[in-house]
This record gives structure tokens, C-alpha cells and sequence, in this order.
């Protein structure tokens, strides 16, 4: 079914890999103008030219609340209207556990994978109630904001919330026609997987086939997930075919969370260690 979002505004935060520029890719292929959010300039840049007038790119740091209110602007400014909102920029993070996390760094932490959305769902809402349209706003979660031993402290405090959010949101926004939902991807090989485990970006492909084969075995269906799985997920809460939805949070993770088995985090760090371990090898050699 082409034109999905026909007429629809977004704005895509995290927008220029990953999960957000497939993302991108497909709302413009359904329909959608789209602006997308990022610190990767030329990698935004590279995606306004591959769809002139219907994808802009704005440089923004998602944990300024001011730099939303911008983003939001513009979009309006270019597009004349939003209709949808995609919380996804987002880091791995701090690493520490319960003995050694620092509070400043923990609260860095929060602005950045919570206080974020705050301002996305804050910012969205204003627009959608002064056109008086309602809205979708999605935010991308994890499996670690499902279930424990998926990620660190942090990560896993801050992505539970964001289903705590979500429903808050319901709570307040639906009387104006607004909607907000969650989206929990499991292991999914985009480059946040490289980029947290320190693998400069030569060798991130390499190190993602590498992960891929270990991701395997702790899906129920048996792969890890690319960022088009969980683009065409924010594509149908974007869409009207979700409208009855709302304070929803949508597990997209091969069905990992539905299962009891061994925390994927302690596995994904000995696969870390073992790829590190092998790659050093060969440079050696």
C-alpha cells in the first residue's frame, strides 16, 4: 500500500543513520515530507540531496530544550504544519553499573535519552494543539526498557521511562487528538552497535556480521534486527491505520523479550571482548 502518509509533516530525530534514516528513507517513499534532526552534517546534507523539497536536514543537539523548540520552527516554517514526531536520537552511554555511576553523569545521561523526548512530546504537542489536527509522536525505547540485562544502569532507567512517558502523555494529550507510543527494538545492526564498543568506522561492517552471528541465537526467530524492522513499525504509528493507538509500547526484537533466557548484555560483551581479542590478532600478524 503506497502513500501511507500521504500529506503528513515529520520530524526524525537521530535522523541521518540507522534506525532514523531508514526511517526517513520510507516515510518519503510513503508520502511524508520529512525533516530530519542529527549531529552528522554531511550525512544530512547527503540526504537533502537525495530528496530535494521533500527532506530537509537541521543540525540539533536533542538535549538542548531550546534546539527542539528550533527544530519544531523550522519544520513548521518549511512545511507549514507537523504531524508526526519521532523521538529516536540516542547514544549507548555510560557503562558504569551500581557501584561505580557518578550522579552528574547519570543525570547527563537522563537529558540526553530522556529529557529529550520531553521536549519532543512538549514541543510536538504545542504545534499539533495550535493546529488543532492532533498528532502521532513516537519514541524509540529498547528491549533494555522492557526487561533487565539488555544494557547498562543508565540506559536501561532511562529507556523504561520512556514506556512511563508515553502513557503519561496519553493521559494528558489524547483529549487533543494526540498520540504517543513506544517502539522497543531488540538487537538491531546499526552503528550505535559499533560506535559504543569503541570499533572506529572502518571496521564497523565487519563488526556488525560479526554481531549478527551472535545476536542470532538470542532471537526467538533467529536473526537481529535491521533498522528497515523497525522503520516500517514507526511507519504504521505514524500512519492513520494506528489512530485507536495510544500509551502503547511496541516490543520490535525477534521476540526476544517474550521468552525467559540468558540477558543478552553479559553475551554481547564476551562477543565485544572475543572480536577485539581476534581483530588484534590479525593486525598483529
Amino acid at each position: 500500500m503506497a502513500g501511507r502518509l500521504d500529506g503528513k509533516v515529520a520530524i526524525i530525530t537521530g535522523g541521518t543513520s540507522g534506525i532514523g534514516a531508514a526511517s526517513a528513507e520510507l516515510f518519503v517513499a510513503e508520502g511524508a515530507r520529512v525533516v530530519i534532526a542529527g549531529r552528522n552534517e554531511a550525512a544530512g546534507a547527503a540526504l537533502e540531496r537525495d530528496h530535494p523539497g521533500v527532506l530537509y536536514f537541521k543540525q540539533t543537539e536533542v538535549s538542548d530544550d531550546t534546539q527542539i523548540e528550533a527544530l519544531v520552527d523550522f519544520t513548521v516554517e518549511k512545511f507549514e504544519r507537523l504531524d508526526v514526531f519521532f523521538n529516536n536520537a540516542g547514544i549507548r552511554g555510560e557503562a558504569a553499573g551500581f557501584f561505580d555511576i557518578e550522579a552528574t553523569r547519570f543525570d547527563e545521561m537522563m537529558r540526553l535519552l530522556l529529557g529529550a523526548y520531553v521536549s519532543g512530546h512538549k514541543y510536538a504537542a504545542r504545534q499539533f494543539r495550535k493546529q488543532g489536527t492532533g498528532g502521532s509522536i513516537i519514541s524509540t525505547s529498547s528491549a533494555a526498557g522492557i526487561q533487565g540485562g539488555y544494557a547498562p544502569l543508565s540506559y536501561t532507567s532511562a529507556k523504561h521511562a520512556i514506556s512511563g512517558l508515553a502513557k503519561a502523555a496519553t493521559a494528558e494529550l489524547a483529549p487533543h487528538g494526540i498520540r504517543s507510543n513506544v517502539i522497543a527494538p531488540g538487537i538491531t545492526l546499526g552503528p550505535i552497535i559499533p560506535a559504543s564498543n569503541g570499533v572506529p568506522p572502518e571496521d564497523a561492517a565487519e563488526y556488525l556480521d560479526f554481531v549478527a552471528q551472535h545476536a542470532a541465537v538470542l532471537q526467538p526467530l533467529g536473526r537481529a534486527g535491521w533498522p528497515i524492522d523497525i522503520a516500517y513499525a514507526a511507519l504504521f504509528l505514524a500512519s492513520d491505520e494506528s489512530a485507536w493507538i495510544s500509551g502503547v509500547t511496541l516490543p520490535v526484537d525477534g521476540g526476544a523479550t517474550s521468552v525467559i533466557g540468558n540477558p543478552p548484555h553479559p553475551v554481547m560483551q564476551r562477543a565485544a571482548a572475543e572480536y577485539r581479542a581476534a581483530h588484534d590478532a590479525k593486525q598483529d600478524a
